[in-house]
């Protein structure tokens, strides 16, 4: 830890990775200290964990006391003494660290991946509190499972639920199970039709069975439980669908049903309320849905197979006048985060729940389910999802409504009928470059989160296909929909203000100017031409290579360029 590193984890104040605690009045006690250690050691987030001892909760710099008292602070014992009260030891790495002429003791806290505790059983997690600010709070066996499934060390949907057998479960369900099975020949596992009820079950490992039945999971229950045994042993196995139009709630109806049994009862609610407008592209009719339902379906069984069980609360299907969202307990499981969603490896909270819908293939059997829900929005004319307001106790997903981009659809049938097939990386760019005009090939490629290079054959592609073309050089290269793409979406003109001035006529642009001024700047010239800094920079640089201009002036915002006679 620098000086400066430290300034600036100071400046970015505290936060669910950072604690700050002061001594200005009284010292810090070694039960506080070792408590604030489990705490930020059972925190979620992934980045490194600090505690700097010697500033206040509002960031001033007030310096740490001496560890002991009479003597000099030891980085060494200090972390000797977190290691010796904490059960698993903490390997905390403890530096001081001079700033402003007051030293700082700086605690970097590793991140463990089971519950660690004080060593006289205290267990703590950093959380934010009810006033909204980075808090320590009591841990107890539910957040300790949670924690657990969220890094992929535990199963909940696979514990054995005592109390519950075989009687709990209702044949109807399983027979629902089968049928999901037939309706889906091809992506589901057929091999599960021909099994009994017992057989189905213990093939998905839902049972503990063998001639008989010894436990029943969690999955079985929430795949075939019975209504009253759902309420008896899975209290927040709970669903709402609920219809609002700004503050007035059109529908608000709770389900506390079998997880199949939910969900198709919502999608037939869906059917009711989703309209479809049709296009003409050529002979072909194409339906345009306000939402489309595989998107729907993919995003509602992720709400459902993803949520955290042990934590209280519903999945909430709400369907507003111009979006619908989609919302589920629990955050996102460990190593899974917003700018890599559609590139992680899939993790399933809950992985016996997760088999059992891709056997019955009532979800993707790749488990690219979040692909699929981007892939059908952007297809239809929609903007991408959003996951956003998602935090550490929540997923949503937001789809948005209102009128679909009819031009945008007609686009993509239009080069299916020609053998082009866009895949997600081309929809995200097209859709991006619609709205923005103009991408770098870097703010595309954390657009469809892949590498550069990746990200690059993409764009490539689709100027080959004439949909996209690029302007500039090198790093100052950004890429813009094509002349062709803008007559589809019947907008002509923003061809031609999206494509700016050719390089001669920019020359003879940045000429005139300095014929009417006398000189001009990088920046003069990157404000009239409509170029980025480096791009302004090149232009210029030929027009001195040419002999049209002369530089003028030091290096630095001094230079200008005028004509060679002055």
């Amino acid at each position: 830890m620098t000086p400066d590193a430290l300034r600036s984890l100071i400046a970015r104040g505290e936060s669910l990775n950072v604690e700050f605690k002061g001594e200005e009045r009284t010292s810090l006690s070694d039960r506080d200290l070792v408590e604030t250690a489990v705490c930020l050691a059972n925190r979620a987030e992934e980045q490194a964990g600090w505690i700097l001892i010697g500033v206040e909760d509002d960031g001033r710099l007030t310096g740490a006391r001496p560890r002991p008292a009479s003597g000099q602070t030891d980085p060494a014992r200090v972390a000797a003494l977190i290691a010796a009260r904490t059960r698993p030891s903490l390997r905390a790495r403890v530096e001081l660290v001079e700033l402003d002429g007051l030293q700082v003791l700086a605690i970097e806290v590793p991140r463990v991946r089971q519950p660690v505790a004080t060593a006289d059983g205290r267990f703590l997690r950093r959380a934010v509190g009810g006033d909204g600010r980075p808090a320590c709070l009591p841990m107890d066996v539910f957040d300790m499972a949670s924690m657990q499934s969220d890094r992929g060390l535990l199963d909940p949907s696979a514990q054995i639920v005592h109390g519950a057998g075989w009687d709990d479960l209702d044949p109807l369900e399983v027979e629902r199970f089968r049928r999901n099975i037939r309706e889906r020949r091809g992506r589901s596992d057929e091999s599960l039709l021909e099994l009994s009820d017992l057989e189905l079950a213990k093939a998905l490992g839902v049972v503990d069975a063998n001639s008989a039945v010894r436990g029943v999971r969690l999955a079985a229950l929430l795949l075939y439980g019975k209504e009253e045994t759902l309420r008896r042993f899975v209290p927040n196995c709970e669903v709402a669908f609920q219809g609002l139009d700004g503050l007035a709630v059109e529908v608000n109806d709770f389900f506390r049903w079998p997880l199949r049994r939910a969900m198709e009862e919502i999608e037939a609610r869906i059917r009711v309320r989703n309209r479809e407008q049709e296009i003409m592209v050529g002979l072909l009719r194409v339906g345009v849905p306000d939402y489309p339902e595989r998107a729907l379906r993919e995003a509602l069984a992720n709400a459902l197979i993803h949520r955290d069980y042990q934590r209280l609360g519903a999945v909430h299907f709400q369907w507003h006048a111009d979006r619908i969202e989609i919302s589920s307990p629990g955050g996102l499981p460990e190593g899974v985060r917003l700018d890599n969603l559609l590139v992680t490896a899939p993790r399933p909270r809950n992985p016996m729940l997760a088999d059992a819908f891709k056997r019955a293939g009532i979800v993707e059997r790749t488990a690219r389910g979040i692909d699929t829900i981007f892939y059908e929005q952007l297809r239809n004319g929609r903007p991408a999802p959003s996951y956003d307001r998602t935090d550490s106790a929540g997923v949503v997903v937001v789809l948005a409504g209102g009128a679909a981009n009819l031009d945008f659809v007609r686009l993509l049938v239009q080069e299916a009928q020609g053998g082009r097939v866009l895949g997600l990386d081309e929809l995200l760019i097209l859709n991006a470059l619609q709205q923005e005009r103009s991408l770098t090939t870097n703010a595309a490629a954390r657009l469809t989160q892949k590498p550069v290079s990746d990200t690059r054959a993409a764009l490539r592609r689709l100027v080959e296909a004439g949909l996209v073309e690029d302007r500039g050089q090198r790093k100052g290269r950004t890429w813009h929909l094509s002349a062709a793409v803008y007559r589809t979406l019947g907008d002509k003109a923003a061809y031609v203000r999206q494509r700016g001035f050719e390089p001669l006529q920019q020359e003879q642009m940045v000429l005139q100017y300095v014929e009417k001024h006398g000189r001009i700047t990088r920046r003069d010239a990157a404000e009239l031409c409509r170029l980025s800094g480096a791009q302004a920079y090149r232009l210029l640089a030929r027009l001195v290579g040419s002999g049209s201009l002369v530089r003028q002036g030091e290096r630095g915002r001094g230079v200008t360029y005028g004509r060679g006679s002055e």
